[in-house]
């Protein structure tokens, strides 16, 4: 999302190049581009101004360090002020008071209430918290039954509720189940418009009123662009917000409502929707976001996805492998490709490293259908023709080829890349390391 306003900033950087210190005049061309790039990502004009204007008061006279250029101290210094614009630190949830504690979620309809509720209970079960969750839309339909559906998926408590009911009522029972029943959690998805209107928001505070949620999130369309800024706005005025959700970050949106929403509330952004899938939600670090946008990458937020997908023994088992140089199969390539879509896939591993490696990997031709696509091959394959991929002759690659729907080429250029893949262990085996990494370009399956 943020691929524009990085590679803006980037260019930036580079006019300062060659300046012995940050003055007045080098600042002042410099603070025009980042003003222009800030607005072209769709950043609210309010939060351009205070933003350009903190960078320039603090970059002004800033002595340049003897190991850094005028460009590294001001990034360092946008750094600073974007994890500042985004909150400063990381927002936790509130559970101090008595069980159950409830979260009220709010929002326009579309902006993702209903399965960011699913996402925020499954965090909450890791966290080994006994989740309920409860449907106050009775206006949208299947609302409540999309909610008790995704309640299944999460493992989570459902509470039911027909839409022939009050909302507030629905709010109240659920509150009274859920202390009857020994509950840390209640989360209560409440009804959205397709715009701000009188009526949803009277709702919504009579349901607040009602319940006295210890947590109100807003949740909000990070692909709104200058909309999400009104909207939070409106919620703002209606609710005592504690804390907003950004949903669809992972969308080729400019990114605007992620540096705008924030000043717009004065509720910090909690967590984040990077996905559809129902474990696409993370915590917000302000500090590891404003690294992504300045091109640095976000390493830790990788470490913790490979510490939550992968699985120790497994990579154990493959690291004995690659040292020994010998017994890599065809299931041990599909087992590589699992772990790796467990972390997002390449594209999701790639959004975290700094973005001159993501880059140069792009230019690789990275493609998630093609993982997903070589996975199937092999799916197609039998046990023993995983273990010996030397049976795979052409009657059997027909087959194959059949039964994962590709031509028998594509299974071809599966077992040549597997057949790499066996020649590079081989090499770091013998400890030709150097000889691997001018390889790599087909070593990661859906990079060519």
């Amino acid at each position: 999302m943020f691929d524009n306003l990085t590679e803006r900033l980037g260019r930036v950087v580079k006019q300062l190049r060659g300046e012995a210190r940050l003055t007045d005049v080098n600042i002042q061309d410099v603070m025009r581009e980042v003003r222009l790039a800030l607005l072209e990502a769709d950043v609210a004009l309010p939060v351009v101004k205070d933003f350009v204007a903190g960078v320039r008061e603090k970059a002004v006279g800033e002595d340049v360090a003897s190991s850094l250029t005028p460009g590294q101290a001001l990034i360092g210094i946008v750094h600073r002020e974007l994890t500042k614009l985004m909150g400063g630190a990381e927002a936790s949830l509130d559970f101090t008071t008595q069980p159950p504690a409830v979260i009220l979620l709010a929002g326009l309809q579309g902006s993702g209430k209903t399965t960011t509720a699913a996402k925020l209970a499954r965090l909450l079960r890791q966290r080994k918290k006994k989740v309920l969750l409860a449907s106050a839309d009775i206006y949208r339909p299947a609302a409540i039954d999309q909610l008790r559906t995704l309640a299944g998926q999460v493992a989570a408590d459902f509470f039911p509720s027909t839409p022939d009911q009050q909302p507030v009522a629905i709010a109240l029972a659920a509150v009274d189940w859920g202390r009857r029943h020994y509950h840390d959690v209640l989360l209560i998805d409440t009804a959205g418009r397709l715009s701000i209107d009188e009526a949803m928001m009277r709702e919504i505070a009579a349901i607040h009123a009602a319940v006295k949620p210890v947590e109100t999130l807003f949740v909000v369309d990070a692909m709104q662009g200058q909309d999400a800024v009104n909207t939070a706005r409106a919620f703002r005025d209606a609710l005592p917000l504690t804390g907003v959700v950004l949903t669809k970050l992972d969308g080729d949106a400019r990114g605007g409502a992620a540096l705008s929403v924030r000043h717009a509330t004065g509720a910090p952004i909690k967590f984040i929707g990077v996905g559809e899938k129902i474990d696409g939600l993370e915590v917000f670090h302000p500090e590891r976001m404003a690294s992504r946008i300045l091109g640095m990458g976000d390493v830790m937020s990788l470490i913790e996805e490979v510490h939550k997908g992968v699985d120790v023994a497994e990579a154990e088992k493959f690291a004995r492998k690659v040292k020994s140089g010998k017994g890599f199969d065809l299931e041990d390539f599909r087992a590589q490709i699992v772990q790796m879509r467990k972390m997002g896939g390449l594209s999701g591993m790639l959004d975290k490293l700094p973005a001159e490696i993501a880059r140069a990997a792009q230019g690789a031709n990275v493609d998630e259908r093609k993982v997903a696509q070589l996975e199937g091959i092999i799916n197609a394959m039998t046990p023993l023709e995983r273990a010996k991929p030397e049976l795979l002759k052409a009657s059997r690659k027909r087959r194959v080829a059949a039964g994962a729907g590709v031509s028998v080429q594509q299974v071809n250029q599966l077992l040549n890349q597997f057949e790499q893949t066996q020649k590079m262990m081989k090499m770091v085996a013998k400890g030709g390391m150097q000889k691997m990494l001018r390889g790599m370009k087909g070593f990661l399956p859906g990079m060519r």
